[in-house]
């Protein structure tokens, strides 16, 4: 492959992304169309059927932009959509299957440029390896921000079962407490709740709202709550004690991990420190004497033994950091 073939490429891959682009655009401006279609009709202080009236809940869920193309080709190939669809949705980000699917195509193209414009290996290895970032990279991305957001979630859930305690004992029913917890509480506990509050308002039944919510968070934290509802709306009893204790549990539970982490934190800086050494020295090295350090990787005994290197500080990394994470 030469210049001449790279810039082909590079240009083939952009009138890619703007054909698409424009094709979707077509979608969009029928939506602007119909949205301004809306407001027109609603001049004058008229309302249309099935408009909410001003100052009420709003019920419409965030929806991920869409790409018509690629959201097609998406839920036609991709398997286990409704799993990627959770996965998604726990990000807190309004992200489609087809958006996802396109970041993937773009992340893997830039990865196959960079990978042959710097290295100069054959086509058919670069493809690979920039296929494997284009879909590592994006799934690392969305399992980090859905772990942040779960993180957040777990911290503000305590305060919001003590919201609804004290709704309880004041009189109200579940539902409306649950109505307060997403009108007081800020995202990411808020916007959970309102949706739960939405789905009760349209018809839906209290446990099946909450099962679908807790599907998609994917929390033990959250199960506790949904478990201590549906077991006290079959057997009864005193739903504001057993919530109260709940919320001791779970903020028991905060402080458990957090005793965890504090006690294994000697044990993962040693880690920390122990695979970070080989390449610090490798570095130094390498400063010092480029040749005598280039032979690890010009040679291919040394190639060998520098990718059985990798690997095995690689299963050292995965048995301590099992070693040091406890199921509560």
């Amino acid at each position: 492959m030469n210049g001449a073939v790279g810039v082909i490429f590079v240009g083939a891959a952009l009138t890619l992304v703007t054909l698409v682009l424009a094709l979707s655009g077509g979608a969009a401006g029928q939506m602007r169309k119909r949205a301004d279609g809306v407001k027109k009709r609603t001049k004058g202080g008229g309302r249309p059927t099935g408009v909410l009236a001003p100052g009420a809940a709003s019920v419409k869920r965030s929806q991920g932009r869409s790409v018509p193309v690629v959201e097609d080709l998406a839920k036609r190939f991709l398997p286990r959509q409704t799993v990627l669809r959770d996965r998604l949705s726990r990000t807190g980000y309004a992200i489609s299957i087809g958006i996802y699917a396109l970041i993937n195509v773009g992340v893997a193209l830039f990865a196959f440029l960079v990978i042959w414009l710097a290295s100069g290996l054959p086509a058919p290895v670069c493809g690979a390896l920039g296929l494997s970032v284009g879909v590592g990279v994006p799934h690392m991305a969305v399992g980090i921000l859905a772990a942040r957001r779960q993180k957040n979630f777990i911290a503000i859930l305590p305060d919001a079962v003590d919201l609804i305690v004290r709704g309880l004992r004041s009189g109200l029913p579940v539902t409306e407490s649950i109505v307060t917890v997403g009108r007081e509480m800020e995202d990411p506990v808020g916007v959970e709740f309102r949706r739960i509050a939405d789905g009760v308002r349209f018809g839906q039944q209290l446990e099946e709202v909450l099962w679908e919510t807790a599907k998609r968070l994917a929390l033990p934290e959250f199960n506790f709550f949904v478990i201590s509802l549906s077991v006290q709306r079959e057997t009864g009893g005193n739903l504001g004690e057993t919530l109260a204790n709940l919320s001791d549990i779970l903020r028991r539970r905060k402080q458990m991990k957090l005793k965890i982490k504090a006690m294994s934190s000697e044990a993962r800086a040693s880690a920390m420190i122990l695979g970070s050494l080989p390449f610090v020295m490798f570095g130094i090295v390498y400063a010092m004497n480029p040749g005598y350090a280039g032979e690890l990787f010009n040679d291919p005994r040394g190639m060998i033994m520098a990718a059985a290197g990798v690997a095995s500080m690689l299963v050292g990394i995965a048995v301590m950091a099992k070693m040091v994470r406890f199921e509560i």
